[in-house]
């Protein structure tokens, strides 16, 4: 028997909050051999992701590990390690893909210099050559047009192409270990299929371990050797993963199992007048590129000359692959993003045309969830501030004591508990952050929210609570939804009507059970047969 590669055990990470101490991980202990992929699932919460980041010595300051907790890499006790020998290990040895790309990756920088840098720390080479591989390290990862990408800033790329930078990254020096915290959780299920095929190739080439943490149990049943469940920051079932799939002991394991979205969105009013409409909107980037003497320009059209109407206690879905135009599309429409041609009206108004300062007015009728929820809420700041800022910015709320109930409203809404007011963003799983943005949304009473990806990072027990509160608001509120997603499943639960988007255009569009249950063209029959039809 050969010793594991990674074993850790009794790992205890507790947090010190202003509310008092989280016990966020209790006594985890498993191993992982070369070659082998082990999936590590569970709620939000669960402690997955802080096991990892203890595994890399990546904690929070205010984080304490236990004084028994030992961790053994290749032999090396990594708990007793410096922060110099550690830095030798990481990105190395030992890499990891984070959830969430748009905070690890540096604003300021192109994300080409970027990865160029990973591979220059731990191998001795150029920087023509660093580019090189740069270059060959996109093409393996599918980046669309990888020449271009090399020169682009992160905010210049969709989530499923930054999160594909991150790959890139991660696998750059070849590690022993890869540590895939939601790999695929910005990704849409046709590049995510490729992305899990191409871990599965390298894995094998290199003899690579591979940590899979992931909620998606599809992925975990087609990718993961063996499997290991935690809940409230504790292992609660392992085993091979045909055996923990066919046969769960646990309870929480047959009840994230069973979990999935379900049902069919409300039937909309014959009557729902027109609340938000778009017609002919056209938006286009102009992108440099090449060097200093030589600089060429292109304009990439990411919404080509697209019309929609959403209407009141409607949701529409915006579905199609990682760089298709469809948060440009949205973004563009809520007046974030300066469309280049076309007219937009709002409850009857035209609001195309007007300046920032006239559109502030509106901003609380017309509120967005974004994708990624860490980089859009105030790290600075406790989560009543959070909520509370927009309450006070759009004078909502005659007190402070008022605001506070709202507040307290807002996140009983989303399921989470009051005291959370008084914690930072930093001390919250992936999918609570998420639901804390969408609280944010909710305090201001909106009529129309833009939902960029808001169920990506939530674990298939919560989406479908998320599915069942946006339904009961929608309900309740008379709400209206644009609904963007790669996730089709969720999309068949929730939204009225949908549209198929492919590079910048709208490739089919009609009520969401006729496209997805009979789609028309050969782009969108791709997209339903990877979202339902995964294991075949």
């Amino acid at each position: 028997m050969t010793e594991p590669l990674l074993k850790i055990e009794n790992v205890v990470v507790d947090f010190r909050t202003v509310t008092g101490t989280v016990n966020a991980v209790r006594g985890v202990s498993y191993e992982v051999n070369r070659g082998e992929t082990l999936a590590v699932v569970g709620e939000s919460g669960s402690g997955k992701s802080v096991t990892a980041r203890a595994i890399m010595s990546m904690l929070a300051e205010n984080a304490r590990v236990g004084k028994d907790t030992r961790i053994w890499f290749d032999g090396q006790d990594l708990s007793t390690c410096s922060e110099r020998q550690m830095q030798k290990i990481r990105g190395d040895r030992i890499s990891m893909i984070f959830q969430e790309p748009l905070t690890s990756l540096n604003p300021i920088y192109k994300v080409g210099d970027q990865v160029a840098e990973i591979i220059q720390i731990h191998r001795p080479m150029s920087k023509k050559q660093a580019m090189a591989e740069v270059l060959r390290l996109f093409e393996e990862v599918r980046l669309p047009d990888p020449e271009t990408r090399v020169s682009q800033y992160p905010h210049e790329m969709s989530g499923g192409q930054r999160q594909r930078v991150m790959i890139a990254m991660a696998l750059a020096n070849k590690p022993d270990l890869l540590i895939a915290d939601e790999p695929t959780t910005a990704l849409d299920v046709t590049v995510q299929a490729e992305i899990l095929s191409l871990l599965k190739d390298l894995q094998r080439s290199h003899n690579m371990a591979v940590i899979l943490i992931t909620h998606d149990l599809t992925v975990v049943e087609k990718t993961s050797d063996n499997v290991v469940v935690m809940r409230y920051g504790e292992v609660v079932e392992r085993g091979a993963t045909a055996e923990v799939f066919a046969n769960p002991r646990h309870a929480y394991t047959g009840h994230l199992l069973a979990s999935e979205p379900k049902g069919r969105p409300d039937p909309l009013r014959e009557d729902a007048e027109p609340l938000m409409v778009a017609e002919d909107m056209r938006v286009a980037f102009r992108i440099a590129y090449g060097g200093f003497l030589n600089r060429k320009y292109t304009d990439l059209v990411a919404v080509n000359d697209i019309s929609t109407t959403v209407r009141r206690g409607e949701t529409l879905g915006i579905v199609g692959e990682s760089g298709s135009g469809k948060t440009t599309m949205g973004m563009a429409i809520i007046r974030l993003l300066e469309a280049q041609g076309g007219k937009i009206t709002f409850d009857g108004a035209r609001i195309d045309g007007l300046t920032r300062a006239a559109m502030r007015p509106l901003r609380p009728r017309i509120q967005v969830v974004f994708q990624d929820p860490f980089s859009s809420l105030n790290p600075r700041m406790i989560v009543q501030q959070i909520i509370e800022e927009g309450l006070i910015v759009n004078g909502i709320g005659a007190s402070a004591a008022e605001r506070k109930e709202l507040v307290g409203q807002a996140l009983d809404d989303v399921q989470m508990p009051r005291d959370a007011m008084q914690r930072f963003p930093h001390e919250f799983s992936g999918g609570q952050r998420q639901r804390l943005a969408i609280a944010r949304a909710l305090a201001l009473n909106p009529d129309f929210i833009l939902l960029d990806e808001p169920t990506s990072a939530l674990d298939l027990s919560i989406q479908a609570q998320i599915i069942d509160l946006l339904r009961d608001l929608r309900a309740k509120h008379d709400l209206s939804y644009m609904f963007i997603s790669h996730d089709l499943k969720v999309v068949k639960a929730l939204c009225h009507n949908v549209i198929v988007m492919q590079n910048g255009n709208v490739v089919e569009r009609g009520a969401t059970s006729e496209v997805l249950e009979a789609p028309r063209t050969a782009y969108t029959q791709k997209l339903v047969k990877a979202a339902f039809n995964v294991l075949a």
